[in-house]
């Protein structure tokens, strides 16, 4: 049975970064990226680690197996990561005074989980973790990742700006909570 929950150990730390591992682009052929999509950053342990110290991510659990995540990332970390830097720039150009979000650093979903729900249970969790603290959810998707846009857009994200950076074309798109 599948549960939601926040981070609690770094074995869930470990098994995060696995499954990203097994998302990136360099891991999968041309059809895995256009057909299931793909994530963009390798973490880090330490950051990774940094950042749920700050903010727990999202996990998605079968049994012990961590088979879904959606990483929780403070703005604090903006020049952590160099390719989410135009990012947070793009974004304060947009919001001409504070807004208070937080931004979905990155979500993914075993392969074998796709397609039952997980996705919209992990950002119902997020929703209910983050409530109480922030005003929206906020996260980018690269332009050629059909999937994970068609998949922000049936749970209730809209866009917020587009931009290009690194030679790619990115997506800012937002949920209230």
């Amino acid at each position: 049975m599948i549960h939601y929950k926040t981070t609690t150990t770094n074995e869930e730390l470990e098994q995060i970064l696995y499954l990203q591992a097994n998302n990136l682009p360099q891991n999968l052929t041309p059809i895995e990226k256009k057909e299931q999509g793909f994530v963009t950053v390798h973490h880090t342990f330490s950051l990774l680690k940094k950042m749920h110290n700050i903010h727990p991510h999202i996990i998605a659990k079968d049994k012990e197996k961590v088979i879904g995540y959606a990483l929780s990332m403070s703005k604090i970390f903006r020049n952590e990561i160099p390719v989410l830097v135009p990012m947070f720039n793009e974004i304060d150009k947009f919001f001409k005074k504070e807004k208070i979000y937080i931004l979905m650093g990155q979500v993914c979903i075993d392969k074998n989980y796709r397609g039952k729900g997980v996705f919209r249970g992990l950002y119902n969790e997020m929703k209910t973790v983050f409530s109480n603290s922030y005003e929206c959810i906020i996260t980018e998707i690269d332009s050629a990742n059909t999937r994970s846009l068609n998949a922000h857009k049936a749970i209730g994200f809209k866009e917020l700006l587009t931009y290009q950076a690194n030679n790619q074309d990115w997506i800012v798109v937002f949920m209230d909570i």
